[in-house]
C-alpha cells in the first residue's frame, strides 16, 4: 500500500496555494536523504518556503519533493526525503499538518478485528 504523506502534503500545499497563503515545508535535515543548502540547517532543520512564486519545477512526488530555489542568490536543486518532512503549514496562520516522526504512513496491515463464531440465539416465548 501506498504512503498516505505524500498525499498529505499536495493536499495540504494545494489548500495553502489556493487560498493565496504561503507554504512551508519544516524538514529534519538528519534523516533526509536528498541534498539541501547546508547553510541554512539550524538545530538539525531546515524551514523551505515552497510558494510557486519562490521556486522552479516544483515536483510533490511520492518519494521525494524536488525544485530549484536560490539561496544566498546561488541556483540550487533542492531534494527533500518524504520521510523527512515534518511539517506543512501557512506562513501567515500556521495552519496546515504536523507529521509524527514515526510517520510513515506505511500501514501495510490493517489492526486485526476478531470475528465473531456463530450467533447465540435464543427463542423467547
Amino acid at each position: 500500500m501506498n504512503s498516505l504523506k505524500p498525499y498529505l502534503i499536495r493536499a495540504v500545499y494545494d489548500w495553502i496555494v489556493d487560498n493565496h497563503l504561503t507554504p512551508h515545508l519544516l524538514v529534519d535535515a538528519d534523516n533526509n536523504n536528498g541534498s539541501l543548502p547546508t547553510d541554512h540547517i539550524e538545530n538539525g532543520k531546515i524551514l523551505l518556503n515552497i510558494r510557486p512564486q519562490a521556486v522552479e519545477a516544483l515536483s510533490l512526488g511520492n518519494k521525494t519533493i524536488e525544485f530549484n530555489a536560490r539561496f544566498n542568490g546561488k541556483a540550487t536543486l533542492i531534494e527533500v526525503s518524504v520521510n523527512a518532512v515534518m511539517a506543512i503549514y501557512a506562513k501567515e496562520n500556521g495552519k496546515g499538518l504536523v507529521f509524527d516522526q514515526e510517520f510513515e504512513g506505511n500501514d501495510d496491515k490493517p489492526p486485526s478485528i476478531q470475528t465473531p463464531g456463530k450467533p447465540n440465539l435464543r427463542i423467547v416465548k
